[in-house]
């Protein structure tokens, strides 16, 4: 199956949800931000971000079922009536005349996790990123019978060429099963393949890995560094921006590292990446091996971590982890 209509509508919805989080980034106020139970940010990109991606799903896939991180609960208290409002206002400079009911409803737009066409979506994968001016990305993809079968990352702060400064930032990143892996600029309708990195050599792989030591364990990739005799330092940087470096070659793996016996890694914060990864020639496991589950609802639940990176060094990862992990 081609996915065409599919792939056609992620992009719109992707690269225009992008567009809005530019423009409140651009015009970001401490004000912008409301605390989850979590104690981690949420902001107005978070919840606008969500109601456009959500917009274009269900405008031109009304039957498919989206699972989104975001819900409009905290909007709806008079509390956060300023953040409201600028959520409004942003989505409307995107989708045109909406009432903030409306913009609201798209908020709350899914359908049941079990459902046999189902759209993940992280609004804003990475908000920590994304405060701090640095990387975040909109990452959606489709599952399909049990199977990632196509992703979009749209990463607005990446440097479309790492290698030449003047190249500017912003791209997609696009995959479905079977077409292999693209890129494109976000204002650029040109798509070039990309591809993971050739490293043979364990001891030469660059990792990438998360900027917040919450998110994985740097002490234990420390550790699988020493296993594997890697000397460079890794390239840090926050959401699925990371599987987009490892997809076009800019680091060879991306591990993350279980903190704790009991986290399960997110459905939305791995399904359009699983896909990018792959079809980019790469592979995408957990820690122990096995293939990501995206059958047990909202999570990973019958998986443990996640290591995605070119196929020729992904054993010795595993190996380089298991005996980290037993020291």
């Amino acid at each position: 199956m081609s996915y065409t209509t599919e792939r056609r509508l992620a992009i719109a919805a992707v690269t225009r949800a992008c567009n809005l989080c530019r423009a409140v980034q651009q015009d970001l106020v401490a004000d912008d931000t409301v605390t989850k139970r979590d104690r981690s940010p949420v902001t107005v990109a978070d919840f606008g971000s969500q109601a456009v991606v959500n917009h274009v799903l269900r405008e031109g896939l009304p039957g498919d079922a989206v699972l989104s991180e975001e819900d409009a609960g905290q909007l709806r208290d008079p509390a956060n009536a300023a953040v409201r409002e600028r959520v409004v206002d942003h989505v409307r400079g995107v989708l045109g005349a909406c009432s903030a009911d409306e913009v609201l409803a798209l908020i709350d737009h899914c359908g049941p996790s079990d459902a046999r066409r189902l759209w993940a979506l992280d609004p804003i994968d990475g908000t920590k990123g994304f405060l701090r001016r640095e990387q975040f990305a909109v990452a959606l993809g489709l599952v399909e019978n049990g199977r990632v079968v196509l992703g979009v990352l749209g990463c607005p702060n990446l440097p479309c060429d790492p290698a030449d400064p003047r190249s500017g930032t912003g791209c997609l990143f696009i995959a479905a099963r079977g077409g292999g892996a693209v890129m494109r600029r976000l204002d650029d309708g040109r798509e070039t393949p990309v591809r993971v990195s050739g490293v043979t050599d364990p001891a030469a792989v660059v990792f990438c890995e998360s900027v917040e030591s919450a998110h994985t364990a740097h002490s234990w990739s420390g550790r699988v560094a020493e296993e594997l005799g890697v000397r460079a330092e890794p390239l840090r940087m926050d959401s699925q921006c990371k599987y987009a470096a490892v997809a076009r070659g800019d680091a060879t793996a991306y591990l993350r590292l279980p903190t704790r016996p009991d986290y399960e890694e997110r459905l939305w914060d791995h399904a359009a990446g699983l896909v990018v990864v792959t079809e980019a020639g790469g592979t995408v496991t957990d820690i122990n091996g096995a293939a990501l589950d995206v059958t047990a609802g909202p999570t990973l639940a019958r998986n443990r971590g996640v290591v995605a990176s070119n196929s020729a060094v992904h054993q010795a990862l595993l190996d380089a982890i298991a005996a980290a992990r037993g020291s």
